[in-house]
């Protein structure tokens, strides 16, 4: 496997396995990730995975008593050579499916009539597309539980709004440019907001916080208000 060793601070590296986001390197992020999750090294501390991108953070006393006078991002590009080599060639993984319904349009996605006037579509023609999408979680950032993801069709790309709300309600479902996205949490955004989900994204009493995970693949599913209200009351 390909890659390339940065140094990153005093206490991490980045491990640099692609320069362009494509389903390539995020599978070969995926294996590595899924190696150093069974088989966590004694000096990491822990690992963050991103687009083409892992960092991993490490103990630096603990190379100390490991190594022999080595500096630490020396130590760790030892290692990690035989580690890629064994990791080998890029093995597709088998991607959990995660169907997430919305409700779309009207109080919930205030900005649907925009995102269809802006591609010369209607409401309904930008509901059908987005929700007959293949989707892919790339990585979990910006605010917890928040997922990346990829493969929205053009079809429906919409900017950014001019002057970002100060609150976006949690499980609202946005389109920015060519990206469509779940807030998780209540918080500022400039996204285009099409819709709501009735299902939580982040969990932090759980023993898994976050609903989605990188590799995921999401399915989208339209759903009535009748159902979203019937969906909370469910989960209450």
């Amino acid at each position: 496997m390909e890659y390339t060793v940065h140094p990153l601070g005093d206490n991490a590296v980045l491990i640099e396995l692609g320069n362009e986001i494509s389903e390539d390197a995020h599978q070969k992020v995926q294996t590595l990730t899924a190696f150093l999750e069974k088989h966590p090294p004694d000096w990491m501390i822990e690992y963050i995975p991103a687009y083409t991108t892992v960092t991993v953070f490490y103990n630096p006393f603990e190379i100390y008593q490991l190594s022999d006078g080595e500096l630490p991002f020396d130590f760790i590009c030892s290692h990690l050579k035989p580690l890629m080599e064994e990791l080998g060639e890029n093995k597709a993984m088998e991607a959990r499916i995660v169907e997430i319904p919305v409700c779309y349009g009207g109080e919930f996605g205030p900005d649907l009539d925009y995102v269809a006037e802006h591609n010369g579509l209607t409401p309904d023609e930008v509901v059908n597309i987005h929700s007959s999408g293949s989707y892919l979680v790339y990585m979990i950032g910006f605010a917890p539980g928040f997922p990346f993801i990829g493969g929205m069709s053009e079809q429906i790309a919409a900017p950014r709004r001019d002057t970002p709300r100060l609150k976006i309600p949690e499980r609202t479902v946005g389109i920015a440019g060519m990206q469509t996205g779940i807030y998780p949490i209540e918080t500022p955004g400039g996204w285009q907001l099409i819709g709501r989900t009735p299902v939580k994204l982040f969990r932090p009493m759980d023993e898994s916080p976050t609903l989605l995970k990188a590799g995921d693949k999401i399915k989208f599913r339209p759903i009535s208000l009748e159902e979203y209200h019937h969906w909370e009351e469910r989960d209450q």
